[in-house]
């Protein structure tokens, strides 16, 4: 992330058989039947896994091959008709219609230039009705540091989401951990629907 020997590979090793994140299993609750899901920026492929087996057809969208190829193995066989690819880095991502987008602890990863640009394809994709489940990360987080990566504040995420009912909203500001050690967490979870 902020650290320039940073490996996803090495991340996706510490973090293997880790639970699905809650705020998808939030998201899905509030869905009556599957249908079609975009799981952006995958990472290990544990939330897509969920959603495929949940009966959901998945578009996994992730810029390193090494992701998909492990989401690829976790991914029975009567599942793998459902589940499409896509390894692409955000500013050149292209999205399907979609009744949810999960993008959890991803979007922030794309570079300043290109976030709004993201961001307009998300909006674009979701159909109406649909749900985007995401996470922001804040100006005082600690790897605001990161020059490739975007920050809101709290009034920013809220103009971002213009155009949608905000189901939920949490905002977390304190000192934690990450996989590479201590780290002041700054980040707004959402579930929004799209109006």
């Amino acid at each position: 992330m902020a650290d320039a020997n940073f490996s996803w590979d090495e991340y996706y090793q510490k973090i293997q058989g880790r639970k699905p994140r809650q705020l998808l299993l939030d998201a899905l609750e509030k869905f009556h039947t599957p249908s079609h899901a975009i799981d952006l920026g995958c990472g290990d492929g544990t939330e897509s896994v969920v959603l495929l087996e949940r009966g959901w057809n998945v578009l996994a969208v992730d810029g390193e091959p090494a992701a998909l190829k492990r989401l690829v193995t976790k991914v029975s066989a009567e599942n793998q008709m459902r589940l499409q690819t896509q390894v692409t880095k955000f500013k050149d991502v292209v999205l399907s219609p979609a009744d949810l987008i999960h993008a959890s602890l991803s979007i922030p990863f794309c570079e300043p230039e290109y976030f709004d640009a993201l961001w307009e394809k998300i909006v674009t994709a979701i159909k109406p009705g649909g749900r985007f489940a995401g996470q922001f990360f804040g100006v005082r987080d600690s790897w605001v540091v990161n020059k490739d990566m975007t920050f809101h504040t709290k009034e920013q995420v809220r103009v971002l989401l213009t155009g949608f009912e905000i189901e939920s909203f949490h905002e977390m500001d304190e000192d934690g951990t990450a996989t590479s050690g201590p780290k002041h967490w700054h980040v707004f979870t959402v579930i929004a629907r799209k109006i």
